[in-house]
């Protein structure tokens, strides 16, 4: 059966190097990947699915917030990442999130992020690491939960920003100590989870290749024309 094929965004300064770690870990779920970088085409008929990756914050000019001096922007991409995510849920297919990625979905989809979060979350541990030396606990009941397990996980992070008000058709699917949201997901189809950390540098765990294997799913199922989340759920519910 022909793997699934997965749009990949990346950073141009960066991507080089994430890109090839985000392509293995769909690999090893059954997928394929394509790199993505603003100003060169990226079109969603194309692919069965849809992962938005780490980089630059996102400018607060798309959701009316205050731009703070220490932000390193790429408008280019923001203008691209938004529209894809935009597109996907217009054309009913699946999206990850990955840091930067996570925030986006919630951005496209009407949120607004919080551009200093270790400042307004101060009992939040900051780390700057692709190590899992951060804590963050998955809320009982999500499909996260389903996916990965409950319970406390160990992650990375590199990121100074998060989610502060949720978009439309998302909840909370995990928070980390000081109560700084980790992981957003949607309620329904298309299949979409975004999480804060960098999971295609932790493809060594089993909680982190589900994610991947998640997606892989849904995009199946979108392009079979099925249910996503009830493919996922028959998955995630199967024996590994």
């Amino acid at each position: 059966m022909t793997r699934p094929l997965i749009g990949v965004t990346t950073s141009a300064r960066s991507g080089w190097r994430i890109f090839p770690l985000v392509a293995f870990n769909l690999w090893i779920a059954g997928g394929k990947g394509v790199r993505w970088v603003a100003g060169r085409p990226a079109d969603l008929d194309d692919v069965d699915g849809l992962i938005i990756g780490g980089g630059d914050d996102i400018s607060p000019d798309l959701y009316g917030g205050q731009l703070i001096a220490s932000a390193r922007l790429d408008t280019a991409r923001d203008a691209m990442e938004r529209r894809l995510v935009e597109g996907a849920m217009a054309r009913g297919k699946p999206v990850l999130g990955i840091c930067r990625g996570a925030q986006m979905i919630n951005v496209a989809l009407g949120g607004t992020l919080d551009q200093d979060a270790y400042g307004t979350y101060t009992a939040s541990r900051k780390v700057w690491t692709v190590l899992p030396k951060k804590t963050v606990t998955v809320c009982d009941g999500t499909r996260l939960d389903e996916i990965a397990g409950d319970g406390p996980m160990r992650v990375n992070a590199l990121h100074s920003q998060a989610v502060k008000d949720l978009g439309t058709g998302l909840r909370v699917a995990a928070h980390d100590e000081g109560g700084m949201i980790q992981s957003v997901e949607r309620l329904t189809d298309p299949f979409a989870l975004g999480v804060q950390w960098h999971p295609e540098h932790l493809f060594y765990a089993r909680r982190q290749r589900a994610l991947f294997r998640a997606l892989v799913t849904a995009a199946r199922a979108c392009r079979d024309e099925e249910g996503q989340i009830a493919a996922v759920d028959a998955e995630m519910a199967a024996p590994s």
